[in-house]
């Protein structure tokens, strides 16, 4: 499998995403927010409601990485879907399962005396399995830390689309067609395409619009697809980057004129901006404001804050509000230090856990889940 394309600012996109979601849970969940918002009413307001369309910006970067890696031209440059979906899950889980473990010792400890709506009950074990598992949502368990949700649906998208492109290159194979990954048959990349291309407008125009789909890749995969169509725009000049482009605009039109959603309208600035991005030199202002080392860093890193930032931001709230459940100046400074607290701590998962070899001393194990 080849490795993914990495466009100029493609980091820097994914550290501002996440910047943005760390600032909507804190303004989501109190009750340092609830003191603080009377005085910032617009900011907190802004952040409550729209702070969360930056999950657009993650879908739409994650699509288009796919693409990259699993089919830069359309069909399937891997040869394993079950191993490659294995790595991918491990991938994701690895930290994620620590950082779920820091979540329920911090809400063990803060529950006995910090009685607020956005501490988790003591898990049961089922509700455990089913967040090791990635399945709490599809089985009605409650979250037990903010975000949880887009990993399961992450890996739902991956596997999806590991799965599309599979099918495509065995119905090659079956037609009695030759082709390898650095020359694909017309009839398999076709085939792939199309079906990514259909499962995108069935989200776009359906199952994005009814919220008993959010639990399921079928709701997101529209934005998802749109970073795949990204990334083959990217890949292609003239007519065929035209094509793309046309495509991803009519899609986009005709799902905002039959229903009209902001977060669609962030996906498709991220789609195309994704484009832009890949087309200019690199000493152009926006590729090198995105590239500041700190931005880069930040991105690289976003994974790991976007998964241990609750439990750091919970224990702040708890002892903040403990202690100066009043004082306008103690909550500002207790919702500015949870967001520092929360990158460091990521820095911290990043650096240990998610970017640590895997399973050293396990070799058999090693071979499966190896990057």
């Amino acid at each position: 499998m080849t490795a993914p394309t990495r466009i100029p600012g493609i980091d820097a996109l994914k550290g501002l995403a996440c910047v943005l979601i760390v600032l909507h849970h804190l303004a989501f969940y109190g009750p340092m927010s609830d003191v603080v918002h009377p005085f910032a009413p617009a900011l907190m307001g802004w952040l409550y409601g729209y702070g969360r369309m930056a999950v657009q910006v993650f879908l739409v970067v994650s699509g288009f990485l796919a693409a990259a890696s699993l089919a830069p031209q359309g069909v399937a440059v891997f040869d394993s879907p079950a191993q490659l979906i294995l790595r991918r899950y491990w991938r994701l889980v690895k930290p994620y399962l620590v950082a779920l473990a820091v979540s329920v010792m911090v809400a063990a400890l803060v529950r006995p005396w910090f009685a607020h709506t956005s501490v988790p009950a003591a898990p049961t074990l089922l509700q455990l399995l089913a967040h090791v598992f990635l399945l709490q949502d599809l089985l009605g368990q409650e979250a037990l830390s903010a975000g949880v949700w887009y990993v399961a649906i992450d890996f739902q998208l991956y596997a999806l689309v590991v799965l599309v492109f599979a099918f495509a290159r065995r119905f090659q194979f079956q037609q009695g067609e030759d082709g390898d990954a650095a020359h694909p048959t017309s009839t398999s990349a076709q085939l792939g395409v199309s079906l990514i291309l259909l499962l995108a407008l069935a989200s776009l125009l359906f199952f994005n619009r009814a919220t008993a789909f959010d639990i399921t890749a079928l709701y997101f995969c529209g934005s998802y697809a749109l970073g795949m169509l990204a990334f083959w725009a990217s890949r292609n000049l003239g007519a065929r980057r035209g094509f793309w482009f046309a495509t991803m605009a009519v899609m986009g039109a005709l799902a905002l004129a039959l229903d009209f959603r902001g977060r669609l309208v962030v996906a498709l600035v991220t789609a195309f901006g994704l484009v832009g991005l890949s087309s200019l030199q690199s000493d152009a202002w926006p590729v090198r404001w995105l590239q500041q080392r700190r931005l880069v860093q930040l991105g690289r890193i976003s994974y790991s804050v976007f998964l241990i930032h609750f439990p750091v931001c919970l224990l702040v709230n708890a002892v903040v509000g403990y202690f100066w459940p009043t004082q306008l100046a103690a909550n500002v400074a207790g919702l500015l230090l949870a967001f520092m607290l929360s990158l460091l701590a990521g820095s911290v998962l990043y650096r240990w856990v998610e970017c640590r070899p895997v399973l050293e001393g396990h070799g058999w194990i090693r071979r499966i889940f190896a990057n």
